[in-house]
C-alpha cells in the first residue's frame, strides 16, 4: 500500500538518517512500501525521510525513462531490468568533481515544483541492499542525478539547497504556498 509522502517544511525532510544496522523482513517491507509509493507518484526516487522515517534508506528506478546513462553495477553492464528498482541502504557517494550538468529537477516532497540544479554528471556510488550485500554503482547522466538527489535526502539537504539564488527567486513563491500548506496540516 502506497504511502503518505511528506511535503517540504515537515521537519523529517531536514533530518539526517540513521544508519541501517538490521537486514531483516521489516526493512524489506519497508523498501516494498517506498518502490509501491514511489511508483504510484510516478517518481523515480524516493527516501525514507519522504515517507516520515529518518533512516539511510532510498529506492530508485529508472527503467521508464527515455534518458540515456550509462552504469556498471559491481563491475558488470547488467541490464537495468535485473537491478532496478534498486533498493540503496547506507550509500556513499563519490562524485567525479568535472564535469557537471544542469538539469531540471523535482521532487515528489515538492509536488509540481522544479528547478535547475547543478551536480557533477559522474559518480561511484558504495551501498548495500535490502539484503545487507555490498555493492559498487558506477554511473553518470539521470541514473547519478537521481542517486545524488535521493543521498541528499537522506543527509537532510533538499534539492532547494542546492538551487542558485535566480532559480530559488522564480520558485520562491510556490514554495512559500507549500510551507503555508505543510505548516497547516501539521496543526492538524
Amino acid at each position: 500500500m502506497p504511502q503518505k509522502i511528506v511535503h517540504f517544511n515537515h521537519p523529517i525532510l531536514r533530518k539526517k538518517g540513521a544508519p541501517v544496522t538490521q537486514f531483516d523482513e521489516s526493512l524489506q517491507k519497508l523498501a516494498a512500501a517506498m518502490i509501491e509509493t514511489m511508483h504510484a507518484a510516478r517518481g523515480i526516487g524516493l527516501a525514507a525521510q519522504q515517507i516520515g522515517e529518518a533512516l539511510q534508506l532510498c529506492v530508485v528506478d529508472l527503467r521508464a525513462t527515455e534518458s540515456e546513462f550509462d552504469w556498471e553495477l559491481d563491475g558488470a553492464h547488467t541490464p537495468l531490468d535485473l537491478f532496478m528498482p534498486m533498493v540503496v541502504v547506507n550509500p556513499s557517494v563519490t562524485a567525479v568533481p568535472e564535469p557537471t550538468t544542469v538539469y531540471e529537477e523535482g521532487c515528489l516532497s515538492f509536488p509540481k515544483i522544479n528547478g535547475d540544479v547543478v551536480r557533477p554528471d559522474e559518480i561511484t556510488l558504495k551501498f548495500q541492499d535490502a539484503h545487507g550485500h555490498s555493492h559498487t554503482l558506477h554511473c553518470n547522466g539521470l541514473l547519478a542525478r537521481c542517486i545524488q538527489h535521493e543521498a541528499d535526502h537522506l543527509n537532510g539537504i533538499l534539492f532547494i539547497d542546492r538551487m542558485d539564488k535566480a532559480t530559488l527567486e522564480l520558485i520562491d513563491p510556490e514554495i512559500k504556498a507549500l510551507k503555508k500548506l505543510t505548516r497547516e496540516a501539521l496543526k492538524k
